[in-house]
């Protein structure tokens, strides 16, 4: 198995846990916009952020030289 195969392996994965995250803030956020709670949509908003993120940093990982 090469550092590449790994590497995308892993790009595969965390994108995936990061699509979800991203899925679960969206479902957080629109439960808490029907209930008018503040605090839970402000909480769904940053888990879709941390979500997009999580996505953002698995696509640079073949950016990597090794």
């Amino acid at each position: 198995m090469t550092i590449q195969t790994i590497l995308n392996l892993l790009k595969t994965f965390v994108t995936i846990g990061g699509g979800l995250w991203l899925v679960w803030g969206a479902i957080v956020a629109g439960l808490a916009m029907r209930d008018h709670s503040g605090p839970q949509i402000q909480s769904g908003i940053w888990q879709i952020v941390g979500g997009g993120l999580i996505i953002a940093a698995a696509q640079m990982f073949l950016n990597i030289q090794v």
